[in-house]
């Protein structure tokens, strides 16, 4: 597997966003690149299996210059791409940086999955999970990899609670406690407030990257999950040996 063997400090904080479907990934990294592109250099790299729908979004909606947007087209289940085999998601991060050096700041977008997706330290330094609060208040409580060991949990959407009868402040408890403590934040684009929060978290991330004070952890392989098909559907595990094949 590649691995990042650039220092630190000549090249950008490789950042990733990972979540299920619709929780709003995108409009987070939107929200990122509204608020700090003119304190930071960013560029974004997004995942779809065989689309560029995400890219197109973040371009249509003008947050960067479309030319630092790139999209990966996977072909494959989302989170194999950014846990299993990086190796096109890393040279597109590569080539991002060559391109426009320096960046501050590369945002790598998977594409959606489950509370089990985690990114490989190979392509990324430090990671963002995304649940919303339409999902349900249970889903933070339930864990997973990606709930408990992203560097930052982020509980989206929240200005949608009432409508969905959630308690924000109960759900963000239950997230902290299946984190053991680590940071939990509750975001609205629509509420200044939260984010600020972000952009002070992405702001420290960076210096502690600028820094060498940060070590990318490797959140470990994802748990068991199961994948629909024409079929019903199969069980699929990744601790398996690397490029050994999957029985479906």
């Amino acid at each position: 597997m590649p691995e990042n063997t650039t220092p630190p400090s000549t090249r950008s904080l490789r950042l990733g966003v990972a979540g299920p479907v619709g929780t709003g990934k995108s409009s987070l990294i939107a929200t990122v690149c509204r608020a700090m592109s003119q304190e930071l250099n960013i560029g974004v790299i997004t995942n779809d299996i065989y689309t560029d729908e995400d890219a197109r979004f973040l371009r249509s909606a003008g947050v960067l210059p479309a030319e630092r947007i790139r999209a990966v087209e996977t072909g494959a289940c989302p989170h194999t791409a950014i846990r299993d085999d990086v190796t096109t998601n890393l040279l597109a991060v590569e080539d991002l940086e060559a391109d426009f050096a320096p960046l501050d700041l590369v945002l790598v977008e998977s594409g959606g999955d489950n509370l089990t997706a985690t990114f490989s330290p190979a392509l990324v330094d430090a990671q963002i999970f995304v649940l919303d609060v339409a999902g349900g208040g249970d889903v933070a409580r339930k864990g997973g990899p990606g709930i408990a060991r992203a560097d930052l949990l982020v509980i989206n959407k929240i200005d949608l609670a009432p409508h969905v009868d959630v308690d924000v402040e109960q759900m963000v408890a239950d997230a902290t406690a299946a984190r053991e403590g680590g940071p939990v934040l509750a975001l609205s684009r629509k509420r200044q407030e939260t984010i600020d929060e972000l952009s002070t978290w992405i702001r420290w991330m960076v210096a502690q990257h600028r820094d060498g004070a940060h070590t990318p952890q490797d959140p470990g392989p994802m748990a068991p999950h199961f994948h629909a098909d024409e079929e019903g559907g199969y069980i699929h595990s990744h601790d398996e040996a690397p490029g050994a094949l999957h029985q479906h």
